[in-house]
C-alpha cells in the first residue's frame, strides 16, 4: 500500500520546552500527523506538565529520561522506541520542540522522505536573511567549510534538526556515535562513510526571540562537534611533524656531503617523507577513514600518491630556493602545507574511499 507522508512518525526531543511545543503538536495534528513521540531528556520537574499534556490531550507517546542525558542520547531513544513500536511507519521525521520547523516544511521532508526511501532528508535553511543570529550565521558557515574541505561533504545547512529518516535506516542511526549535539555532526559523517544520499529540502528560517530558548551552548558544545574532526587533523599534523623534523635533521648531517650541491634537499625531502608516509598511511586508514580496503591496493595508491608528492616537494622546495635564497625548512613547510590540502582530497576519494 502506497505510503502517505503523514504516515510518517514524528520525534520531538525537548529539554525543559514551553508552550511551543504544545502549538507544535496541535499544528502536526491538524495536519493529519497521527504518530508523535516525544522524549523528556530529564526537564526539571516543573516542565513535566507539558509533557503529561502531549500525553493525556494529544495522545503523544512520550518517552523520558530520568536525568539530561543529551540531545543525540533523546533521537536514539525515540528512534529505537519507533522502530521496535511502529514497524510500520516509513519513517521518522525529527522536529525541534522550539518553533524553527513549520509544519509545512516538515510535510516536505515527509513527502521527500517517500520519494527517496533510501536517503537522508535534511531540511535546510538559508542564513543570507535577516533577522539570523549572529552565533548561528557564522556556527553553520564555519562547520559547513570544514565539512566540505575535510571530508568533500557539501551541504547547505550542517546544523538543522529537521531531518528525514527512512525506516530502512533508523537502527543505521541508532548505532551512530555521540550522545549530545555532536550525534547530528555523526550522522552526516556516517552518511558519508556509509554512501547513505543526502537530499536537501529548502526551509524556511525561523529564529524566535534570536533562538534565546536552545539549549545549545555555542563553546562546549562547538568544541565536542569539532573534536570529531580532530582523528584527521591529528594524523597529518603527527605526520608533518615526523616529516618536517626528518628533514631539518637529515639536513643538518648531509648538507655538506655533495660538494656544495643543493642534492641534499632532494635526499633529506626523500628519506624524511618515506618514514613519515608509513605513519601517515597506518594512521588514515585504520583511524581516520577506517578503510576496509585491501591493503595492498590502498597501499599502492597510497605509494604512488607518496611517490608524486615528494617528488613535487622536493622539486618546488629547490625551486623556491633556488629563486629566493631562503630557509630550506620554511620553504618546505609553505610548499608542503598546499600540497596537503591536495593529498587529502587524493586520499578520501580514491586511496582509502
Amino acid at each position: 500500500m502506497t505510503k502517505r507522508p503523514t504516515d510518517a512518525a514524528i520525534l520531538i526531543p525537548s529539554l525543559n520546552p514551553d508552550n511551543k511545543i504544545i502549538e507544535l503538536v496541535k499544528k502536526l495534528k491538524e495536519a493529519g500527523f497521527n504518530t508523535i513521540v516525544c522524549v523528556d531528556d530529564g526537564s526539571s520537574e516543573e516542565y513535566r506538565h507539558f509533557f503529561d499534556e502531549l500525553q493525556n490531550e494529544y495522545g503523544c507517546d512520550v518517552q523520558r529520561h530520568c536525568v539530561n542525558m543529551g540531545k543525540g542520547r533523546g533521537i536514539k531513544t525515540g528512534l529505537n522506541y519507533i522502530r521496535n513500536t511502529y514497524p510500520e511507519v516509513p519513517g521518522v521525521i525529527t522536529v525541534d520542540s522550539d518553533g524553527q520547523h513549520s509544519t509545512e516544511d516538515t510535510l516536505k521532508c515527509a513527502e521527500e522522505m517517500i520519494a527517496h526511501p533510501d536517503s537522508v532528508i535534511f531540511g535546510c535553511r538559508r542564513f543570507k536573511e535577516e533577522g539570523v543570529p549572529l552565533r548561528s550565521f557564522l556556527g553553520n558557515t564555519i562547520t559547513r567549510w570544514v565539512m566540505r574541505l575535510l571530508c568533500g561533504i557539501k551541504l547547505s545547512d550542517t546544523q538543522t534538526g529537521l531531518r528525514a529518516i527512512p525506516q530502512n535506516l533508523i537502527t543505521t542511526f541508532v548505532n551512530a556515535e555521540g550522545e549530545r549535539y555532536e550525534y547530528e555532526m555523526q550522522q552526516i559523517l556516517l552518511c558519508k562513510e556509509r554512501g547513505i544520499p543526502i537530499v536537501e529540502v529548502p526551509i524556511k528560517t525561523i529564529y524566535i526571540d534570536e533562538n534565546k530558548s536552545s539549549h545549545f551552548n555555542p563553546l562546549k558544545d562547538s568544541i565536542k562537534i569539532y573534536a570529531q574532526f580532530g582523528k584527521f587533523i591529528f594524523s597529518s599534523l603527527s605526520s608533518a611533524f615526523i616529516d618536517i623534523a626528518l628533514f631539518t635533521l637529515m639536513v643538518k648531517l648531509i648538507k655538506g656531503s655533495f660538494g656544495g650541491s643543493d642534492i641534499y634537499i632532494s635526499v633529506a625531502t626523500i628519506t624524511a617523507r618515506i618514514i613519515s608516509a608509513i605513519w601517515n598511511f597506518g594512521m588514515n586508514k585504520k583511524v581516520v577513514f577506517k578503510s576496509k580496503a585491501e591493503l595492498h591496493r590502498s597501499g599502492f595508491k597510497y605509494a604512488t600518491l607518496a611517490v608524486c608528492q615528494v617528488l613535487m616537494s622536493a622539486f618546488l622546495v629547490t625551486m623556491f630556493h633556488r629563486l629566493t635564497g631562503g630557509n630550506d625548512t620554511v620553504i618546505k613547510i609553505i610548499v608542503d602545507t598546499m600540497l596537503f590540502f591536495i593529498s587529502y582530497q587524493i586520499q578520501r576519494e580514491i586511496v582509502f574511499k
